[in-house]
């Protein structure tokens, strides 16, 4: 991880992780591989590389369909939900993001909330899976669509957790129509008010694609 200020120009704050071989990936996903298959110092036109990852590989996005038979896919995303402000709540608790941490943020509908939490600092150190992750609970998920936020992101490779809450937080977000961003670093940026955005691939008919973000801070 690369730890301070990563620009990619005119203020803007990279926070995406860098896909690699050997990356970690969700248990049971396939393995990355970057791998180069020409070489101009070998005497090749070109240098090109073929990538074999799934699609939710580091920084990605869920659309609705990941976990609803009849929900959108990710190539029907509006831009308008991935690119503009955004909030980046910053929360204390080691092991999860309860319904009760949410209340002093007065969260309003519309937002597009991030998620920052001691994952960004430690988990994304090691190529090994973390299962004791922060995550947002069924309770909190519930919350937050009540509210009826736009966009949410964390800064693990799930909302839910990985032994609890994995499928009721992502049913009551995506089922509320509230696009996920998952796999976010946040270690170079501090809770505050950001400018956003947040692309992925325009993979038709996927349920997922992984993506590139930054965050610009407003001032």
């Amino acid at each position: 991880m690369v730890k301070g200020k990563r620009g990619v120009g005119s203020g803007w704050i990279d926070v995406t992780v860098p896909v690699r071989t050997g990356m970690v990936v969700w248990p049971g996903d396939i393995s990355v591989q970057v791998e180069r298959r020409s070489f101009i110092e070998s005497g090749d036109r070109a240098n090109n590389s073929t990538l074999h990852m799934g699609t939710h590989t580091g920084t990605h996005m869920d659309a609705p369909l990941h976990f609803l038979a009849k929900g959108k896919s990710i190539d029907q995303l509006p831009l308008d939900d991935v690119i503009g402000p955004a909030r980046v709540i910053e929360i204390s608790d080691a092991e999860s993001i309860r319904p009760e941490a949410l209340e002093p943020y007065k969260i309003q509908p519309g937002e597009r909330i991030l998620f920052k939490t001691r994952n960004s600092r430690t988990c994304w150190q090691s190529n090994a899976f973390v299962p004791d992750f922060v995550y947002i609970t069924a309770g909190a998920a519930r919350r937050l669509a009540d509210i009826g936020v736009r966009l949410v992101g964390v800064d693990y490779l799930s909302v839910g957790g990985f032994q609890k809450d994995m499928v009721e937080t992502h049913l009551a977000l995506l089922g509320a129509g509230i696009w996920l961003i998952e796999g976010l670093d946040l270690a170079a940026v501090s809770a505050g008010n950001y400018e956003l955005i947040c692309l992925p691939l325009r993979l038709v008919g996927a349920e997922g694609s992984p993506a590139r973000a930054a965050l610009r801070p407003v001032s």
